[in-house]
Order: structure tokens, then C-alpha cells, then sequence
């Protein structure tokens, strides 16, 4: 098993940038592909990114293309999402994800609580 805690979020204006982080308990981090969803008030949860277990594979839902880069470090246990360019409809709350593939759909057994990312116009 492995827990996942992620922290970053915040509030920010329109075309700022922020830095989520998700840190994974256990040795078992680099047995797992790891991705980023979020969701929004009334929305259903929504795949962001996804990144494989050696950081090669990286896959991005079409809306953060060029904005967003999901990056992850192995020797501590920790996957990032560095958002920049951000819009009001980035505002939602963003979870971390553990999975066995870096494919869409990801499909994930494990889920972090989240951390709210608000954009102000």
C-alpha cells in the first residue's frame, strides 16, 4: 500500500504560477505510476496528468498542454505539478494518484485527500 499526502495549493490571480507536491509513504513509490486529477465544484473528477514509474512517459489532458509539467523524484518519494499560466478554470480541488500504468484512463488504487487550488480573475 502506499499513502499519499499532497500540499501546494492555494489561492492565486489569473496567469499565476503554483507548485503542488504529493509525498508518498513507503519504499514502494517507484513501483507506481503516478497522476494528478482534480475537480471542480458540481464537476466529476477529471484527469490531469500522468507521469511513469522512471519519469520517461508523460501524458497531459489536452486543457493544460504547455501549461502544466508533472514531474516526480524518486529519491524522495515525491510527484510534482508545476502550474503556470493559470486560469479560473483551473480552480478546483487537485489529488494525487498511485497506479500500476501511466495510461488514460489511469487507473488508480490509491488517492490522496487533496489540496485546493483557487484562481481570482
Amino acid at each position: 500500500q502506499v499513502q499519499l499526502v499532497e500540499s501546494g495549493g492555494g489561492l492565486v490571480q489569473a496567469g499565476g504560477s503554483l507548485r503542488l507536491s504529493c509525498a508518498a509513504s513507503g519504499r514502494t513509490f517507484t513501483s507506481y505510476a503516478m497522476a494528478w486529477f482534480r475537480q471542480a465544484p458540481g464537476k466529476e473528477r477529471e484527469f490531469v496528468a500522468t507521469i511513469s514509474r522512471t519519469g520517461g512517459e508523460k501524458y497531459y489532458v489536452d486543457s493544460v498542454k504547455g501549461r502544466f509539467t508533472i514531474s516526480r523524484d524518486n529519491g524522495k518519494f515525491t510527484v510534482y505539478l508545476q502550474m503556470n499560466s493559470l486560469k479560473p478554470e483551473d480552480t478546483a480541488v487537485y489529488y494525487c494518484a498511485a497506479g500500476l500504468r501511466a495510461t488514460i484512463p489511469f487507473d488508480s488504487g490509491y488517492w490522496g485527500q487533496g489540496t485546493q487550488v483557487t484562481v481570482s480573475s
